[in-house]
């Protein structure tokens, strides 16, 4: 079981995102992998596992832990470049943190190409506050924030993560978080300092222009940032 070296905001999602991991999982997929932390944790939920990250300083760092499990590859690459990585091979991809450091629909639709017919992508996700609802919700979330980094030892990270600003605001993610799956059903709940939103998708279809690419499942989870919201993961 790999244990956390240090605790911050995403590291706690990692629970959920390898809850999302399906039975029987063969090819999995971290897109901006950081120092390899939660690649490593999905090496027991998945035959193979590929950790991609354009960093090379975070690759460096990943190839150079300790314990890498034999059944984990890290790749100096961009998940965005065309023939970077092959599409529709992963049954499971998962994006930490990664989706605000490029155009978002670009990247929900690259991951979306990479996850195979039938499999299923998990996206935790940033926005900005821009309304006086939005500061209200993140400010009850900020006790739990610091209840949670008093617990693990304060927040921390590996040196060097990249960092990008949040540009987005929450009503411009949603709106295009639905843009993204226009024909299937999705649920929202708040939960803290979190926000969820899930949809299944039936249907393939071959052309962006015409919806999503293979059936899927698209989980996305957006964070609210505390009044001190930590470095983000980069890709």
């Amino acid at each position: 079981m790999v244990t956390d070296p240090y605790w911050n905001h995403n590291v706690h999602h990692h629970p959920a995102v390898l809850a999302a991991v399906p039975d029987g999982c063969r090819t999995a997929l971290d897109a901006g992998c950081g120092d390899g932390l939660l690649a490593r944790k999905l090496a027991a939920r998945s035959a193979s596992v590929t950790g991609v990250d354009r960093s090379p300083e975070m690759i460096e760092l990943a190839r150079g832990h300790a314990g890498v499990p034999g059944n984990v590859a890290y790749l100096e690459a961009d998940y965005l470049a065309y023939g970077a990585l092959p599409e529709r091979a992963y049954d499971f991809v998962s994006a930490v943190a990664v989706v605000h450091h490029a155009p978002f629909e670009e990247a929900v639709t690259r991951l979306a190409r990479l996850t195979a017919p039938g499999g299923r992508l998990v996206i935790v996700g940033m926005a900005a506050n821009r309304t006086p609802l939005d500061w209200l919700i993140s400010a009850c979330g900020v006790p739990a924030s610091l209840l949670h980094a008093r617990r693990n030892g304060g927040k921390r990270g590996p040196v060097g993560m990249p960092m990008e600003d949040v540009h987005m605001s929450w009503g411009r993610s949603g709106g295009c978080s639905t843009d993204s799956c226009p024909a299937a059903p999705s649920a929202a709940r708040c939960c803290g300092a979190t926000s969820w939103c899930g949809t299944d998708h039936e249907e393939a279809a071959p052309e962006v222009a015409q919806g999503p690419p293979p059936p899927y499942r698209h989980t996305v989870t957006r964070r609210r940032p505390s009044a001190s919201p930590e470095p983000a993961r980069g890709s």
